[in-house]
């Protein structure tokens, strides 16, 4: 059997950012070391004096700030993530106009209403808070405050409810959206009482108590607190945030930086990740389609850690990943995947994958049929028989996961031992490889 491989030892790093890192250099560098009131003006003074939109300007916006993959627009009162929304809208096609059901057209939504400023600037253009959604929905929500629902008055298609409020505290009539957008809402929200905490003294709501600080009613806050530890940050806000600071030039450091909501709210004190666990779907640790793709997760822990987002990496040019954690094969050999915390803490999880049948490169005759390695897993000392060749190899390596090459031996015999006690427990890779001939082994030590 023919393979293209390329040498293990030869790591070029290929890294690929998520849109977290399009935050300038610096922008948060005065809000450093604070926590609580301090914190949050620190927060209100790198983020006011954004640049102010008109209203007509917001339609043409909202194609950048709140596209779908598929083109449509993210609507969150009428999406539903991993199933099939009920209907989708086109951009300007169906933008509203007059409606009469679900469907009908697209509106501007303040999802913090309007009214509770008395329409006034710059909060009334404030892209951070202004969304797209179903006009016959929005039309429902009002001007109710979010809250829990259990007995709904009206029910949208995709789930959303109106009713009498159930979460502790506060029992008027609310609007609570369906648990995958609660989080992008709270974020909202703290924006919103971060940004304008000059102006909010004046603001008429249930979920307010018009101080500077905490700004929210006690259950107002103790709910939204609630949400964003529910609905993690998500690809979509970040994406997001970076398109708004892109169009207004300031961004949702809630969304930036999550732990920031506990660190103001919640008491000051930060839960750090302490480990990340990588797995491709269905337990994969290879790609041997041409430009195939995997899929890969990450399990962070603990499960209530501050901040548990990730920015996804790999080590080799073998392959490529994106935000979501896709990983492109591009050429044979083995990869290594990194998810490495945003919180600070340094945590990485890591998973090699092996790419294999990428057509392209050197053609190299597979060896896999003459070599013998045991045993696997192994102690001490691991085995390499060759057989059946009238050439030998003349190199073999042993790489760690990491890419690092931690054996090496050029001068092969039919029978090598080669000690491995020293190495550390994990996973390794055995690369033999001659002019005309190459495998790779993966054992477990």
């Amino acid at each position: 059997m023919i393979k293209k491989i390329i040498s293990l030892f030869t790591v070029v790093f290929l890294i690929q950012y998520i849109a977290i890192a399009q935050i300038p250099s610096g922008y948060y560098n005065t809000a450093n070391g604070l926590t609580g009131a301090p914190l949050k003006t620190a927060l209100y003074n790198i983020i006011k004096g954004h640049t102010e939109r008109t209203y007509a300007n917001l339609w043409t916006d909202f194609q950048t700030t709140d596209k779908k993959p598929n083109g449509k627009v993210w609507d969150m009162y009428s999406d539903i993530p991993g199933g099939t929304p009920p209907y989708e809208f086109t951009f300007v096609t169906n933008q509203c106009g007059n409606y009469s059901v679900e469907g009908d057209c697209y509106n501007r939504e303040h999802s913090f209403p309007k009214s509770w400023f008395n329409d006034g600037t710059p909060m009334y253009t404030d892209l951070f808070h202004i969304v797209p959604t179903d006009g016959k929905v929005n039309g429902e929500r009002s001007n109710y405050p979010f809250g829990k629902v259990n007995s709904p008055g009206w029910t949208s298609q995709n789930g959303s409810k109106v009713g009498p409020n159930v979460y502790p505290g506060y029992t008027g009539t609310v609007f609570e959206p369906i648990d995958s957008f609660k989080g992008d809402f709270a974020r909202n929200y703290f924006y919103m009482v971060t940004r304008y905490q000059n102006l909010i003294s004046g603001w008429v709501t249930d979920m307010l108590d018009n101080s500077t600080y905490p700004s929210f009613t006690v259950w107002a806050k103790n709910m939204l607190i609630e949400w964003n530890n529910l609905d993690p940050v998500s690809s979509k806000e970040i994406n997001r945030n970076n398109a708004v600071y892109g169009i207004q030039h300031n961004r949702n450091p809630y969304i930036d930086h999550p732990e920031y909501v506990n660190l103001v709210w919640g008491g000051g004190s930060i839960i750090l990740v302490n480990s990340i666990t990588v797995q491709g779907q269905g337990g994969a640790t290879s790609i041997t389609t041409q430009g195939g793709s995997l899929q890969l997760s990450a399990t962070v822990l603990p499960a209530n850690a501050s901040n548990s987002t990730y920015t996804w990496s790999v080590k080799n040019p073998t392959a490529t990943i994106n935000s979501s954690g896709l990983l492109t094969a591009v050429s044979d050999g083995i990869d290594t995947v990194v998810a490495t915390a945003n919180d600070g803490s340094g945590i990485q999880g890591i998973l090699a994958i092996s790419i294999s049948n990428q057509g392209n490169g050197i053609n190299y005759i597979d060896l896999s049929d003459k070599v013998s390695i045991y045993p696997n897993p192994v102690n001490d000392v691991i085995n390499i028989d060759i057989k059946k060749m009238q050439v030998l190899p003349d190199h073999i390596t042993i790489t760690d996961i990491r890419g690092r090459m931690v054996y090496q031996l050029t001068k092969v015999s039919n029978h090598q031992k080669i000690d491995v006690a020293d190495l550390e427990k994990g996973m390794y890779f055995i690369s033999i490889s001659g002019k005309n001939s190459k495998s790779v082994f993966k054992f477990i030590r």
